[in-house]
């Protein structure tokens, strides 16, 4: 049984930048047993005042787009040439017949991962919507405090994930093919409007013509939508993780989108926004949790069940039911 660490003695490691306190702090706020929840939350308290000084990048795109590749590139081009500290939180799919995650990005980011500037934690997806987990936002927090300057959460690009992620962040990237029949079919038009940039990967081999045809397909596509909240128009680029061409311009889109941001007042704005959705969040999961673990609650649910199934009792009158036991 591994060792459970105090609050004073979790915060002293985490502000010390101790991976292994970290990761297992990170391990802790994933846990559903009560008694860690509680020391988990008495945690993320005395880490809080440390937090919130990164940039939080969401990283996102369809599958094939290679993104674990482009995420290990621009990373080591943030360690490597601009000596930032690094967390990237990968956020794996759970199997939803087994219940195992796939917790695959280590071993393919096998250079970032070794560097001592950055720090990889996949996180198994469990049930919570879209595969992003409950405790993504804590780690988020936990990293921050841990003294990383930036953050990059990536999701698995299953549909309502990104809706989440772009809740945590305060840049949304979105990763595009080039070459892959009709370029504006393959994503939803939804995650478009979140992305603050687009970049067309694998501009390499003979596939730069291709991909800087679909870099003004969707520069065009972008500029028909109306002006975000930030007043930032979203800029399409072209890069490969191959040769590294783009990777710099990347990064240097998400820092003038940084600073115009932070200048404007927006960025913390939109933190402070983010802060109060996510207290409605873990009410309302919350909430949830306690219903559904209810004795009574359990002991009429499935009965309730079939007769909603069957059609012998209404959906909203079985609902309300529940709810009064």
């Amino acid at each position: 049984m591994a060792k459970r660490f105090s609050v004073s003695e979790y915060t002293d490691g985490i502000l010390s930048g101790n991976r292994v306190l970290l990761s297992r702090a990170i391990t802790l706020v994933e846990s559903t047993l009560p008694t860690d929840q509680e020391l988990a939350q008495r945690m993320l308290d005395a880490v809080l005042p440390y937090a919130g000084r990164s940039v939080r990048i969401g990283i996102t795109g369809v599958p094939g787009v290679g993104k674990s590749t482009f995420i290990e590139a621009l990373g080591l081009h943030l360690v490597q040439q601009q000596g930032k500290r690094l967390a990237v939180l990968a956020v794996d799919p759970t199997s939803q017949r087994s219940g195992g995650s796939i917790l695959g990005d280590k071993t393919r980011m096998n250079q970032l991962a070794a560097h001592p500037q950055a720090y990889i934690r996949p996180s198994p997806a469990g049930r919570s919507l879209g595969g992003v987990t409950r405790s993504t936002r804590e780690a988020l927090v936990l990293c921050e405090a841990a003294g990383h300057d930036i953050i990059f959460v990536e999701t698995v690009g299953v549909g309502q994930s990104e809706t989440a992620v772009h809740g945590m962040v305060d840049f949304f990237l979105l990763l595009m093919l080039a070459g892959a029949g009709d370029e504006l079919q393959g994503i939803k038009k939804g995650i478009m409007e979140m992305a603050d940039a687009v970049t067309i990967t694998k501009a390499d081999g003979g596939n730069e013509t291709a991909a800087r045809r679909a870099r003004v397909e969707y520069q065009n596509a972008l500029h028909l939508f109306p002006l975000a909240a930030s007043q930032w128009s979203p800029v399409v680029t072209t890069s490969s993780a191959l040769t590294g061409a783009g990777i710099p311009l990347v990064w240097g889109v998400i820092d003038q989108y940084v600073q115009q941001t932070q200048g404007s007042g927006y960025f913390q704005r939109r933190r402070q926004e983010q802060n109060l959705h996510w207290l409605h969040e873990t009410i309302r999961e919350a909430l949830e949790t306690r219903f559904y673990a209810r004795a009574a609650v359990q002991a009429h649910l499935a009965t309730i069940e079939q007769q909603v199934q069957e059609g012998r009792k209404s959906a909203f009158g079985a609902a309300a039911e529940l709810l009064n036991l």
